[in-house]
């Protein structure tokens, strides 16, 4: 999904209120590193410091991800389809 502005890395989406599947390099790897620590907090954390520190660290992630798509991405507003 191409946007008007391809200096996002995060599209809107066609309906509803938030973000598309990345359309750059950069929105890509912001993605991977975003499901790497997932990855990592679940193998790592979870088993030696238990599930409320890795719940802890899966919300840091997801927040770091929505700061990131909040300033990188289309600015968010409800969308009824184009």
């Amino acid at each position: 999904m191409k946007t008007k502005d391809n200096n996002y890395w995060f599209p809107a989406k066609t309906y509803g209120w938030g973000w598309s599947i990345p359309n750059s390099w950069h929105g890509w790897a912001v993605l991977a590193f975003y499901l790497l620590a997932i990855l990592l907090n679940t193998i790592l954390v979870q088993p030696v410091y238990g599930q409320l520190v890795s719940l802890l660290g899966i919300a840091a992630a997801s927040l770091v991800l929505i700061a990131v798509c909040w300033l990188k991405g289309e600015p968010p507003r409800w969308r009824w389809g184009r």
